[in-house]
């Protein structure tokens, strides 16, 4: 099992030192990161089991699928900004889980812990 939350961009340049104030705006050139999801679904034999996590704030569905298949995953866990209570700074949220056999299954609201306990549930049926 390995989890990353990893940004989709990074700084395009690196400073060993403070950048100083100095006009009222400052340009931040950023460069896109390397896609670990789906390098690793490239890499993905048959036994294996990829689960990538998909954060959405508009057609959570249609780009989460999109995501599941172009990565090689065989399973989506959909974060929608959307849901009241769920996300960051909370202790709950509600997921909605994409499988490559075409099921959606949406979770209620609850504990992030819960949360993780439903992924691994369903994870087992694929085993």
């Amino acid at each position: 099992v390995l989890a990353a939350a990893v940004a989709d961009y990074t700084p395009a340049e690196y400073h060993s030192e403070k950048i100083k104030k100095g006009d009222d705006s400052f340009i931040l050139k950023l460069r896109k990161t390397k896609d670990i999801l789906a390098t690793l679904g490239k890499m993905k034999q048959n036994w294996q089991i990829l689960v990538g996590f998909s954060l959405e704030t508009e057609n959570e569905i249609e780009n989460s699928r999109k995501k599941l298949i172009e990565k090689n995953c065989d399973m989506i866990v959909l974060n929608s900004l959307k849901d009241k209570g769920a996300g960051f700074g909370t202790d709950t949220n509600q997921i909605t889980i994409l499988e490559r056999n075409g099921t959606i299954i949406p979770f209620t609201l609850k504990s992030k812990k819960e949360v993780a306990f439903d992924i691994l549930a369903r994870i087992e049926t694929m085993l």
